[in-house]
């Protein structure tokens, strides 16, 4: 696939799918004869896994070290499965916080809802 058809199938935009190439967020993409990058379905699954991560919150820099510990190959399966534990629990944590702030916003809605209550009471 082309750059253009990866662009509009993953919506991202070409700049962006160049940018992560470039800082080694994904691996290198195959190109093709003319030196015109040829994604392949190794390159989408790369590109779907980084949206993925990103959108979960994880840094681009340790997302740029797992990809250069994948691509040492097996000998870096222990430290990449850590390093996805660690953001794991990251993730784990703000999942956490978010709860309490929203419970604690649901709590401040009902208080209004409370007070708007009495007050059409009182009419």
């Amino acid at each position: 696939m082309t750059i253009a058809e990866v662009s509009k199938k993953l919506n991202i935009s070409a700049d962006t799918l160049r940018y992560y190439e470039r800082i080694g967020l994904i691996p290198p993409v195959p190109r093709n004869k003319s030196g015109i990058r040829d994604y392949d379905d190794n390159s989408i699954g790369w590109i779907n896994f980084i949206k993925c991560m990103r959108k979960a919150g994880l840094p681009i820099e340790v997302l740029i070290e797992y990809v250069a510990l994948y691509q040492i190959g097996d000998s870096t399966n222990e430290a990449r499965k850590n390093l996805l534990i660690e953001q794991r629990e990251e993730l784990l944590a703000k999942i956490n916080e978010l709860k309490e702030t929203l419970e604690y916003l649901n709590k401040k809605i009902e208080r209004y809802d409370e007070i708007m209550v009495n007050s059409e009471c009182l009419k």
